[in-house]
């Protein structure tokens, strides 16, 4: 029987190779507007931990605003004001791309949940490259609490110097193999949205509310996953420098301070966030594509 895939794919153009990479750009503006308030609240819960200046995630919300403004949960968007956007880029576009490398020469061949599910695993090893300056910059910009002359860090280009003198010229890149760790998970992700996807087609929804409500699933699913090393990852990566423990010896470290529950902290505000955020920018990503495929073909 065949599945519920939606439309076939004619001959691959270059206009079909690059409209993922263009479109990436929407939706990472998007996850930024949208989600860079709960990405704030979830990265301080995950560092401060579960004897660290807040009690949980709206205590966090609450002193963040109380004493540092609102505009305190935007700390390090600048980072990925153009970051995400260039996250996503690569990410969508590489994804797209590999799954044209799946296809092959056969474009009348539907791919499987697996085929989409080792694209997303080889978009998320492609964008870990691009990720992880871009979130060591942010995570350590969001974790500065002092201000004025009191403060670690300057902003942004402050942080990579800093990272450049600790780790030498590929500084930025510190916490590389943590990242990558973590968005292998993307496996789980793109799978999980072309499941998703055909179970809400069989339905017939409309084509822009399957892709909302499949990329919120798909998120909720994979933040549930990855959340435990998302939580090493941060910790590994905003240690003062040089790093005194090592991304597998912070599993452990996690574990004997903290119990189980540590590798949980500020699951609640990434779990919240990641259903309107992934959804809305699945959603843009997804138009936008169709878009630019449609505008090519007139």
């Amino acid at each position: 029987m065949e599945r519920l895939d939606g439309p076939r794919l004619g001959p691959a153009t270059a206009r079909d190779r690059l409209a993922g990479f263009a479109a990436g750009i929407a939706s990472g503006a998007t996850k930024l507007l949208v989600g860079h308030p709960f990405d704030t609240v979830k990265v301080r819960c995950q560092i401060e931990g579960g004897h660290g200046r807040f009690s949980g995630p709206i205590n966090c919300i609450v002193r963040t605003v109380r004493q540092e403004g609102p505009r305190a949960l935007y700390k390090g968007a600048s980072a990925p004001l153009v970051g995400w956007a260039a996250m996503d880029a690569v990410q969508l576009g590489s994804l797209s791309n590999y799954r044209l490398l799946l296809q092959g020469s056969d474009r009348a061949r539907r791919l499987t949940h697996l085929d989409h599910a080792l694209a997303g695993l080889g978009a998320g090893w492609t964008v870990a490259l691009v990720a992880t300056p871009v979130e060591i910059v942010k995570m350590r910009l969001q974790v500065q609490y002092a201000s004025g002359a009191a403060r670690t860090y300057r902003g942004p280009i402050d942080v990579a110097r800093h990272l450049a003198r600790a780790y030498g010229p590929l500084g930025l890149w510190h916490g590389l193999h943590a990242t990558m760790a973590q968005r292998s998970f993307f496996f789980a992700l793109w799978g999980s949205y072309d499941v998703y996807s055909a179970w809400l087609r069989a339905r017939r929804l409309p084509e822009h509310l399957v892709n909302f409500l499949a990329g919120g699933m798909a998120a909720n699913t994979f933040w549930t996953l990855c959340y435990p090393v998302d939580v090493v990852k941060n910790r590994y990566m905003t240690q003062p420098d040089p790093a005194p423990i090592s991304f597998v010896r912070m599993f452990s470290h996690v574990y004997r301070t903290e119990g189980p529950s540590g590798f949980f902290r500020g699951f609640v505000p990434a779990f919240i966030r990641s259903f309107p955020t992934n959804a809305s920018a699945i959603l843009v990503w997804e138009t936008t594509t169709r878009l630019i495929k449609d505008a090519g073909r007139q």
